[in-house]
């Protein structure tokens, strides 16, 4: 019902109907006006805050060079350092890991790595070849680590990059292709900074050149230009990468075509020695050491029978995804011979051998790592040094014991001896020293730094084409 106006009421609504009528003409569109201009101001204002923001950042991250310096308080730390972020994933064989780093750059000087975030699901992206979709999951559970760990103003600055190794490239092109889409599907929806070549797979020789990038940032060797620098063996599931910076030119001169790469890094060219052998990563080698091949099940479910297991042993392994039955043979000579003798025809001419490793420095790490942990040539958690020949003196005493006692860890006799032989075939004497690391200063000694060092340089090179 409408409210009831006494004789007043109406009285002044006739009196001041022209007036505001005459008002309401001219205020209403100057009004409205004047809210538009508010709003157009207020929106202009925030998207140029908002632009500001993430060039400042991106200048102090993958936008610029190296020695630039950031203008805005988001990406430089209380005493001028800049501040920003890399988050690399790792799709191994056997699992993908999440490295979420975070540098500093002091003024003028190669940046520092600040802090690390690592995490690992299993299995290995190459699991969900058949059920892309199930893949997903994983990838948003690694991607929520970076979130967590990542302040939310460097979220749209901070570049988002999967590399896949051995796992994958083992795959049919079709299967592997449909994963790296899925993932990078995950990573378009994600808030950080993706770009075009966001995921893909990472050939061996990169994979080397990055581990190699990673082991020599952190011992400080990349600071130094001229200074000596280290080498890197790193031993994954399906492939086996050794990487060097050569200084004899007779190992250039003998260096076989695409074993020498080169690479460019703090506006310094290093010209390497890197080569990646797809096949001869550990449990690639055990399945060529038992006469299966890559991604097929045994013929009509054969038995695999190898000279490197305990006599009495029968069972089951599992590799990408297929499962083979496998056991030992009867011996007639010692296990360790038969082994050697075995590896050995699964190694002849797959391997170059080059003099200078005998006079660099090395690092190893992944399996190198675990089986000499496996069977105390270095402390499990602070890693170590040993000798090359260590690995073959654990090879004969394991195998000696699988002769009498099968153990827990049936394939230990062939891995030990697999390795022992393969240092050899690189050209190690057994009495070079190597060092056994999983982390340097508390930091993952994995190829994923020097990867993400490696892109972020990339991106400074695609903006500043003439530096």
């Amino acid at each position: 019902t409408q409210p009831q106006h006494g004789p007043w009421q109406t009285r002044m609504r006739k009196i001041s109907n022209h007036g505001s009528l005459r008002v309401a003409k001219v205020a209403y569109p100057l009004g409205l006006c004047v809210g538009v201009f508010i709003y157009v101001a207020y929106i202009k204002w925030h998207r140029a805050t908002a632009t500001q923001a993430f060039f400042s950042i991106t200048r102090a991250a993958p936008g610029a060079r190296w020695g630039q310096q950031a203008h805005s308080p988001l990406g430089t730390a209380a005493d001028g350092h800049e501040v920003f972020y890399g988050i690399m994933f790792d799709a191994g064989s056997t699992g993908t890991r999440v490295h979420v780093f975070q540098f500093t750059r002091p003024p003028r000087e190669t940046p520092t790595l600040t802090h690390e975030t690592f995490k690992a699901l299993k299995p290995g992206l190459s699991a969900y070849a058949d059920d892309v979709e199930k893949s997903a999951q994983g990838i948003q559970e690694l991607l929520d680590v970076a979130k967590q760990d990542i302040p939310f103003d460097f979220w749209k600055a901070t570049p988002l990059v999967l590399k896949a190794t051995a796992g994958l490239r083992l795959l049919p092109g079709e299967k592997a292709q449909k994963l790296l889409q899925k993932v990078k599907e995950v990573f378009k929806a994600s808030p950080f900074l993706v770009g075009d070549d966001c995921v893909s797979i990472m050939n061996g020789t990169d994979e080397g050149v990055s581990a190699w990038i990673t082991i020599n940032f952190l011992t400080g060797s990349l600071k130094t230009p001229g200074g000596s620098s280290v080498g890197m063996l790193d031993l994954g599931g399906g492939s086996t990468q050794i990487a060097f910076l050569p200084r004899v030119e007779g190992t250039l001169q003998a260096s076989p075509p695409g074993y020498l790469t080169a690479l460019r890094m703090f506006n310094r060219t290093y010209k390497l020695y890197s080569y990646s052998y797809l096949g001869l990563g550990l449990m690639s080698a055990r399945l060529a050491i038992l006469g299966g091949v890559e991604g097929q099940p045994a013929k009509d479910g054969k038995e695999l029978v190898s000279p490197c297991l305990s006599p009495s042993f029968k069972g089951e392994w599992e590799h990408a995804e297929v499962t083979y039955r496998v056991s030992g043979q009867k011996a007639v000579a010692s296990l360790h011979e038969l082994c050697a003798a075995r590896v050995s025809e699964v190694l002849q001419n797959r391997v170059h051998r080059t003099e200078e490793v005998k006079h660099v420095d090395f690092y190893a790490f992944s399996y190198y790592y675990d089986l000499a942990a496996g069977v105390g040539l270095i402390d499990a958690e602070k890693g170590g040094s040993l000798v090359v020949g260590d690995f073959e003196i654990a090879a004969k005493y394991v195998c000696r014991t699988l002769e009498t006692q099968p153990q827990s860890s049936p394939f230990a006799c062939m891995d030990l001896t697999y390795v022992s032989l393969l240092l050899q075939e690189f050209g190690f004497p057994r009495s070079k020293v190597l060092k056994l690391t999983r982390k340097i200063d508390n930091v993952e000694t994995s190829w994923a730094l020097g990867a993400i060092f490696h892109y972020i340089d990339s991106l400074n090179r695609q903006k500043s084409p003439a530096s």
